[in-house]
């Protein structure tokens, strides 16, 4: 079963950073409230970032990696940046 690391963009700007099994699900539950505590309030979001793992725990120290960078590495990520 493949894994995947995953960045949302929030209607504030901001980036939500997680990981699933079925990105295009988790999208649509975040768009539902029913996502993390923190993209709540911040609806709609958009998937901007998928990276496919081969594991669980690759994609939890992925997701981990993610959220430790700069905003700026992160809009380099999604393609956002120069």
């Amino acid at each position: 079963m493949p894994f995947f690391c995953y960045i949302l963009e929030c209607s504030d700007g901001t980036y939500y950073t997680g990981w699933t099994t079925d990105p295009a699900r988790r999208e649509k539950q975040h768009n539902a409230g029913r996502g993390a505590r923190y993209t709540r309030m911040k609806r709609p979001v958009k998937l901007v970032y998928v990276e496919e793992l081969l594991s669980r725990n690759a994609a939890l120290k992925r997701e981990r990696a993610i959220k430790a960078m700069p905003r700026g590495k992160k809009l380099l990520l999604v393609g956002r940046g120069k």
